[in-house]
């Protein structure tokens, strides 16, 4: 009897199963896929930037080098955001190549290169393939120097494949089925698919081939089609990446304390009108007035010549700022404290856009009150990321937002000086001409997030 119940049990498990594998190969049958390349033409792709060549050649896209000519990108004219990609290629064991997910090209952005995220085809020795790069902005999000089992997968003269992930702000990337990349990043949440065609450097590498087959994409339902993954994610938010760190930065903020920080009129960290709130540096709206709540927060440190990269998102009608250069024993009254200041603004809704001694010069991104920022800067819409950055070397400063360029100076020159007579600080003595001072985020009563906050001393 206990005999024919274990048979009976058997049986029931082996239909289970049997049940169970036919719903996932009817799954995979029904996965929405769709061909980016209908294998006869190149509708709806487009060459940006380089002149390599693009040929299709039966059923595949073939990519050749040609000397003197920048990167070649063969680039979908439609915009993807959350999406599951599959392809198949096979890369010259001396080419560097990679497929461009979420990437952009504007004008307004050296002078329309392409830049965002690149899973990397790498078949030299390094073997990264199936990394992410980050193109033309923050170079390597996830190399594969510890992923070892991933850089074997890679098969060298041989078709190999890739399974790319997009989904919200998390990417991962598979290469012939192993698992290689698991990166978390907001910066881009969507643009187009590219096949880049490395540049070179001189006329023998010149003609070099990468082929690409079974481009299909799915962008509905995306969420049912996830793959299991169990590397451990790097999320960049408030992290340094291995390249950041080998270059030098140090963050300034670690995105969960308040280490390195005070408030510019006291010995400590405000007890109101800052919060910490999942891994963003809040000021709180409170009428907007000048330092009246919790007041600016200033870094514990002082710096002399610096690269400052902060990611801000503003609120309609906030006003902000970034202060460089600060010496908080100028001004112990009301207000902020004294020092050069990159604007934080929404131009199209707070008064102050129109108002000061230099045309513009309150706007974002410009030095505030002194020079307008490029009226043709790059601005992501209200409650979306925002990244300012300011180097000041040896006396000359630039300003840029979202990668972009927006003005430059020298300080300390006749020219300058002559702004500081001209503007609102023209009674503060010393303004603009100190060596060294802190770093400073205001509060001016509106409600700004701060983070990925990072800091390198030249």
């Amino acid at each position: 009897m206990k005999t024919k119940l274990t048979q009976i049990t058997l049986l029931v498990l082996i239909g289970l199963l049997f049940i169970t594998s036919c719903k996932d190969q009817d799954k995979e049958a029904e996965e929405p896929w769709k061909a980016l390349f209908d294998g006869q033409s190149l509708n709806g792709w487009e060459q940006l930037n380089g002149d390599a060549e693009y040929r299709i050649e039966g059923d595949e896209i073939v990519g050749t080098t040609v000397a003197n000519t920048p990167n070649s990108f063969l680039a979908t004219t439609q915009n993807y955001g959350d999406f599951i990609l599959e392809l198949d290629y096979k890369v010259d064991s001396t080419m560097n190549s990679g497929i461009q997910i979420r990437s952009l090209s504007n004008p307004n952005f050296r002078e329309g290169r392409v830049h965002g995220y690149q899973v990397e085809i790498d078949p030299s020795e390094r073997a990264w393939s199936a990394g992410i790069y980050d193109e033309a902005r923050k170079g390597w999000l996830y190399p594969l120097s510890e992923n070892k089992k991933a850089q074997k997968a890679f098969k060298q003269g041989e078709w190999n494949h890739y399974r790319i992930e997009a989904i919200g702000d998390t990417l991962r990337t598979w290469i012939n089925g192993v698992e290689a990349a698991h990166l978390i990043d907001d910066q881009t949440p969507s643009g187009f698919i590219a096949l880049q065609v490395h540049a070179i450097g001189n006329e023998e590498e010149a003609g070099k081939e990468i082929r690409w087959k079974n481009i299909n994409i799915i962008t509905k339902n995306v969420q049912e089609y996830v793959k299991p993954m169990s590397l451990s994610a790097f999320n960049t938010k408030n992290n340094l990446t291995q390249a950041e760190v080998k270059d030098g930065w140090n963050l300034l903020w670690d995105g969960k304390t308040t280490e390195g920080w005070r408030g510019a009129k006291l010995d400590s960290f405000p007890d109101k009108g800052w919060v910490i709130e999942d891994g963003n540096l809040i000021v709180l709206a409170t009428g907007g007035a000048e330092s009246a709540a919790g007041g600016d927060l200033v870094t514990t440190k002082q710096y002399r010549d610096f690269e400052l990269k902060v990611d801000f998102k503003i609120t309609e009608g906030a006003n902000s700022g970034i202060k460089y250069y600060v010496d908080t024993d100028l001004n112990k009254g009301e207000g902020s404290s004294i020092g050069l200041e990159y604007q934080i603004l929404d131009d199209a809704r707070h008064p102050d856009a129109k108002l000061g001694n230099h045309e513009g010069s309150r706007t974002l991104a410009s030095l505030y009150d002194l020079i307008q920022a490029d009226p043709e800067k790059p601005v992501n819409p209200i409650g979306e990321w925002n990244t300012a950055r300011i180097v000041s070397e040896d006396n000359h400063v630039e300003h840029w937002l979202n990668d972009v360029k927006v003005l430059e100076y020298e300080r300390n020159t006749d020219a300058f000086l002559q702004l500081v007579k001209e503007s609102k600080y023209k009674d503060w003595p010393g303004f603009g001409t100190f060596e060294k001072g802190n770093i400073l985020l205001q509060d001016h009563g509106d409600r700004v997030a701060f983070k990925n906050i990072k800091i390198k001393e030249l």
